[in-house]
């Protein structure tokens, strides 16, 4: 079958041969990946989506109309996929610039970013109880009572986390008790 048309390897691979999309696999994927080189500029990404592309064109095989346009069909299939890839990456950035601006809204006057990074990571030191009382408490200014309702704990075990999760979080900052 090496002497065979794309038509008849589509055929073929559309019975069932694995030899025969192998070989329509082989002939294209270097003039898919070049042009998916030349979209991305991300040559592991190209390399990724012309994979992902030729995965799906043996899935969908079904659903090529005319099987000796057999390239064409692959490379657009990896076209909508490095499409799709940028507007997702394009959601994402956005998200994530969103975050980042929610993040500073957030963070109080007079607190650097490095600041609060670091007491970010102080907080990550601990306990998933202790943190969730800091948080509540001292970071959001829910009283106790409504802490100990929300977290269904006894008021006193409230205060005790936020006491010793104050006393851990300035210890970590550097600042005194």
């Amino acid at each position: 079958m090496h002497d065979a048309s794309d038509a008849e390897l589509v055929g073929a691979a559309r019975q069932g041969s694995d030899a025969a999309f192998a070989q329509l696999a082989q002939r294209h994927s270097q003039a898919l990946r070049s042009f998916l080189r030349g979209v991305c500029r991300d040559h592991a990404l190209a390399d990724d989506i012309a994979q992902d592309a030729l995965i799906r064109a043996w899935q969908r095989l079904h659903q090529l109309r005319e099987p000796a346009a057999f390239k064409s069909w692959l490379i657009g299939t990896g076209w909508r996929l490095a499409s799709q890839q940028r507007r997702s990456a394009g959601r994402r950035a956005r998200r994530e610039q969103d975050w980042s601006d929610t993040q500073d809204q957030m963070r109080p006057e007079g607190i650097s970013l490095a600041e609060n990074m670091e007491l970010e990571a102080a907080m990550q030191e601990l306990t998933p109880d202790q943190r969730a009382c800091i948080a509540l408490c001292l970071a959001g200014g829910w009283s106790h009572g409504e802490a100990s309702e929300a977290l269904d704990m006894p008021v006193g075990t409230i205060k005790s986390h936020i006491k010793r999760g104050r006393a851990r979080l300035l210890a970590a900052l550097g600042g005194d008790s």
